[in-house]
């Protein structure tokens, strides 16, 4: 087999159907969440089903060791809840544990950034509250290609190929070396440990994952790396519904989950950029890249100093979503250069492992639905027979005392997974979300204007080259993909932009989104799937 070109260049038409349809980066994920809706199932059902099939496909980015988000509208009524699918801290880690090792920041790679794994309970409440099925019927898919195998996809298999030695040098990874080797693509993978899991939630239900044999092996496992969670943190982990947050963007009212997660980012994003004509300016001039890329710098700012687990600190989400706080900040950005010095950046970690999924139903109702473990392969230590990675989501937190998102016992940690949703005039418009990092509320926003300011349809909007503010550092370089103007890019770092153009394989730092429109006139849903993965829109 040749090796991949990466080329990005889609020619994929925007998908569309009425009875359903799912949004996934793998097309047999897509394709499980279409069947179940053709069975009968809701779009919270098809989401759980998917979900649990995208941790069968891609491993490295998902899974049940790892926390979940969901958005969820309901046709019927008209509302829009918000699950938090992430866990907390150990209740006997503090601050003092790991400043004592000499730790400035969290260590992304030690088992003391591991907090209690939120997917599993986070599909059995999405279902409990939203869905018609059982755990026991949409996971039949995920527990059949675990256990008879499936061949890896072209962009999966690459970056298993990338992190073999890492893989390697994992805990108990050797369900992930078929021949001691990360599979390449087309190659057929087997994950008998993780089937035997998912069957084990299949017949017993999210409590066969936080009680029992999987539950001791986590614990066993991650107590021999050094950790101090203990059953009773399994136990005790519960996921929690919300008010979304939401703001107007030009007619759309566009929803987020609230703190700890980094939705609040995108909303003030679009706020202040709403203060300036974009649609009137060309996508790709240096004008309007330049007004979009100061709007999100300011987010970032607010993101690094407020973002935080709003049970355990003081998040002012009315404030900093008011318009005339965008107003203010708005008066910071000059038509000509950029801020000199940018706004100061707080801290916030890396990591930009993630899978995002979407599904409407032909009732009209949606499902934006994320899932991770944080950075590739979590924290690099498998539960030991179980197939399960864990997550590193603890690398979140600050070890600044006194910091909104310091780390505490119990605590969430600053969390970059992120859904969104739109509605105009009370009914969906669009469900719509881009994994990857500190890139996901800069992928929001950028998409979002692409189909306001734009009038572009979902795929239109996802083909469309992106920039990104690296590592979400408000003083940080501007990453330019491949197809924007070089005129544009010496324009813009004339005003003081720092600009790292990027192309080839560098492209994959630009997220990968899905996108379902729906026209509540017609009944029609309209798809896109993002170019730079491997997925696709399965409907009918």
């Amino acid at each position: 087999m040749k090796t991949m070109s990466f080329d990005f260049k889609s020619r994929r038409s925007m998908i569309s159907a009425r009875r359903g349809m799912v949004g996934a980066s793998n097309p047999l994920a897509a394709q499980t969440g279409l069947d179940i809706l053709r069975q009968g199932g809701n779009a919270a059902d098809a989401a759980v089903a998917t979900s649990a099939m995208m941790n069968v496909t891609d491993p490295a980015s998902c899974g049940i060791g790892g926390d979940c988000f969901a958005l969820y509208y309901d046709a019927a009524s008209g509302q829009v809840s918000a699950l938090n699918g992430s866990g907390r801290a150990p209740a006997a880690l503090r601050l003092e544990t790991v400043r004592d090792l000499g730790w400035r920041k969290m260590n992304p790679r030690h088992a003391h950034s591991v907090t209690v794994p939120g997917a599993a309970r986070g599909w059995h409440d999405l279902l409990e509250r939203h869905g018609t099925m059982t755990l026991a019927e949409v996971l039949p898919d995920a527990i059949h290609y675990a256990s008879e195998g499936y061949p890896t996809s072209p962009v999966a298999g690459y970056r298993w190929q990338q992190a073999g030695a890492f893989l390697r040098s994992a805990a108990n990874s050797e369900e992930y070396l078929p021949g001691g080797a990360p599979p390449k693509a087309g190659q057929v993978m087997r994950l008998p440990g993780l089937a035997a899991s998912l069957r084990a939630i299949a017949e017993g239900g999210s409590e066969a994952f936080y009680t029992g044999p999987i539950a001791e092996a986590i614990i066993k496992s991650l107590q021999e790396q050094g950790s101090v969670m203990t059953l009773d943190d399994l136990k005790s982990h519960q996921s929690t519904w919300d008010d979304p947050i939401q703001t107007d963007y030009r007619g759309l009212t566009i929803y987020e989950c609230p703190p700890n997660g980094q939705g609040l980012t995108a909303l003030i994003a679009l706020n202040i950029a709403e203060q300036f004509e974009l649609g009137a300016l060309a996508w790709d001039s240096p004008q309007r890249l330049h007004l979009m890329v100061e709007s999100m710098r300011l987010a970032w700012a607010d993101a690094h100093e407020y973002i935080a687990d709003m049970r355990r600190a003081d998040v002012p989400v009315d404030r900093l979503l008011s318009k005339d706080y965008a107003a203010e900040r708005a008066g910071h950005i000059s038509s000509t250069y950029a801020m000199d010095p940018p706004p100061t950046p707080g801290e916030l970690p890396g990591g930009e492992d993630t899978i995002y999924l979407s599904v409407v139903d032909g009732a009209g109702n949606a499902c934006s639905f994320i899932k991770s473990l944080y950075m590739g392969y979590g924290v690099g230590i498998v539960a030991k027979g179980t197939g399960i990675w864990l997550q590193n989501r603890g690398a979140g937190f600050s070890l600044r005392p006194g910091h909104r998102n310091a780390l505490a016992p119990g605590k969430r940690p600053y969390h970059t997974i992120i859904p969104g949703l739109a509605l105009k005039d009370g009914q969906l418009w669009a469900s719509f979300g881009v994994m990857g990092g500190f890139m996901q509320p800069q992928g929001h926003f950028q998409v979002i204007s692409a189909m306001v300011d734009d009038d572009l349809n979902p795929q239109e909007a996802l083909n469309r080259p992106r920039w990104m503010i690296k590592n979400g550092d408000p003083g940080g370089n501007l990453l330019i993909e491949e197809g924007t103007p070089f005129k544009t890019l010496a324009d813009l770092a004339e005003r003081g932009h720092r600009i790292q153009p990027e192309s080839g394989l560098g492209r994959g730092n630009f997220g990968r989104g899905q996108i379902i429109r729906w026209d509540a006139d017609q009944g029609v849903m309209h798809g896109g799937s993002e170019p730079r993965a491997d997925g696709q829109i399965a409907a009918f």
